[in-house]
Order: structure tokens, then C-alpha cells, then sequence
């Protein structure tokens, strides 16, 4: 095992890319001794870590529709646009079984990323029983709007991409000297502001809540600042970037072709870069 952190975007079916690459480092035996996933990053992070390769790429490539976990289908018969019921239950549990076990005795430190709604800022959750796994992945999942939130306790999370996109300052903090971030944006890619009539749908849908408000009106400054100090961290050498050189799959992609080959070119990735990637991490 290699002592680094892993550090994990989101991005909803974005994250099939990452899952390319994490497959590929599965099938060599790469294991890294610490992982830090946000959203669709969170469940690439657990399956890394259970090293079921393959069960990330299945959970988001729905060969068929029954097992798509987001449409407007799942609007009008759920109330909601992401069945988390499916993904975080029939999934988990059913459909591509989760290896609770083997997570729980695992020698590596996973953290998750989610939003505190009344705090709005990041927690960095761990699941240390096999019965806190899923809830923390599907409150770092649930995205503003289209999810309902999540309650741990008595504290509300959403998506953790709200308040941390990339972690990669937690990593800094973690210590480890060597840092590896999957990133599934472009290189470049910067968010804009939210429009006002989304601000309007937020703020009417979380009246109680304006810490969360604030983030979600800040979040693209976060990421680009964020984007900003990745590339300077990158620039000089202390942390290593993959990133897709491939146009990005859109956030809710339906075509499995797409989702394949934007999959497929995680898997390249990693196989071309993973003697540079040894290089470094050693």
C-alpha cells in the first residue's frame, strides 16, 4: 500500500470516467492508503476501496432503463429527479451488491465529503459501521433540488460538491505528501454563477436553511479558486492530476454508448499514465 491521498471529484455520470480509472488501477493492485470522494467521487471512493471492480461502471451505465436512477421519468413517479432509493438501496443491496464487509476491515482511511445545510460548509464523514456506508454516500450524492436532503443525526446534508468540489485542501491537510487527483472536467473548465431563477428555486425550496443559500450562490467561486490552486499545486510538481482529454459526458448523460467511451478513456488513462503514476507515489 502506498501512502497518498486519493482524491475524487464528482459529477454524476461524469464520474464513469473516473471509475475507468480506478478499474484499471484495481486490476494492477494499486492500493493507496487514503481516499477522499465527493458525490458521484464518493461512490467510486467506497468501490476502490471494496475493490469491486466494474460495480462503480454498472451502477452508471444503465444497459437498461429500469435501472437509471435519474430522469424526469423518476420525477412523476417518485417526487424527485435522482432515485437515490434505487442507487443507494436496490443497488446497494440487490441489483450490484456492495461488499459492506470487506469496507468496514479495510486498512484504507476513506472520508466523504457532504454538505452541512444548516452550517453550510463541508463534513468529512467516515463510515465506521457497515450501516452508516450508503447514508453518507447518498447525502454526499443528493444534489440541491433534484434529491431530497439526507439527515445523520440531526444534522440535514446535501451534495458535497456544494461546499467542496475537489478536496484537495482536506488532502493538504491529511499530511500525506503525495497527493493523486481524478478530476472529470476538462482542463480549463470554470462554473458560472447561478442564475437568479435558480437562486429563486433554492431559496424557495430551503427557506430555513440560509447558510446553504450562500453556499450554493458561492459554490463557482469555490471550484474556480479551487481549479486555480490545483493547477499551481500541479505546476509545481507536488501533486499529480489526471483529468479527461475527451469532451466530458454531460452531468446526466442517457446514451450508453457515450457513457462507455467516456469510461473506456478513464480505463486509457490510467493505463498510460500508471508507470508516471507509480513514479511519483513511490
Amino acid at each position: 500500500m502506498y501512502k497518498a491521498t486519493l482524491v475524487l471529484e464528482g459529477g454524476a455520470t461524469r464520474g464513469v470516467y473516473t471509475a475507468g480509472v480506478l478499474d484499471y488501477f484495481m486490476e494492477q493492485k494499486l492500493e493507496i492508503s487514503d481516499v477522499i470522494g465527493v458525490s458521484a467521487g464518493a461512490c467510486n471512493a467506497v468501490d476502490y476501496v471494496t475493490k469491486q471492480i466494474g460495480r462503480s461502471k454498472k451502477c452508471l451505465i444503465a444497459t437498461e432503463k429500469k435501472n437509471r436512477f435519474y430522469g424526469f421519468d423518476k420525477l412523476v413517479k417518485k417526487g424527485n429527479f435522482l432515485d437515490m432509493d434505487l442507487m443507494f438501496d436496490d443497488f446497494a443491496n440487490r441489483i450490484f451488491p456492495f461488499n459492506y464487509d470487506d469496507f468496514i476491515t479495510s486498512s484504507m482511511n476513506c472520508e466523504i465529503v457532504v454538505t452541512n445545510c444548516k452550517e453550510g460548509r463541508p463534513d468529512y464523514l467516515k463510515a465506521k459501521k457497515t450501516e452508516d456506508i450508503m447514508p453518507i454516500c447518498r447525502a454526499s450524492s443528493s444534489v440541491p433540488v433534484l434529491a431530497p436532503m439526507v439527515w445523520i443525526g440531526d444534522v440535514p446534508y446535501l451534495d458535497g460538491g456544494i461546499t467542496d468540489s475537489v478536496p484537495i485542501r482536506r488532502a493538504v491537510e491529511l499530511g500525506n505528501e503525495k497527493i493523486v487527483v481524478i478530476l472529470t472536467r476538462n482542463q480549463g473548465y470554470r462554473k458560472k454563477a447561478p442564475s437568479k431563477a435558480a437562486l429563486r428555486l433554492c431559496k424557495h425550496k430551503y427557506p430555513e436553511y440560509p447558510n446553504l443559500i450562500k453556499a450554493i450562490e458561492n459554490r463557482y467561486k469555490m471550484y474556480n479558486e479551487t481549479m486555480d490552486y490545483i493547477n499551481q499545486l500541479e505546476k509545481e510538481g507536488k501533486i499529480y492530476v489526471m483529468r479527461p482529454t475527451l469532451p466530458a459526458v454531460s452531468r446526466f448523460e442517457k446514451s450508453p454508448e457515450k457513457l462507455t467511451e467516456f469510461y473506456q478513456h478513464g480505463y486509457d488513462d490510467g493505463k498510460k499514465e500508471y508507470s508516471s503514476l507509480l513514479k511519483y507515489i513511490s
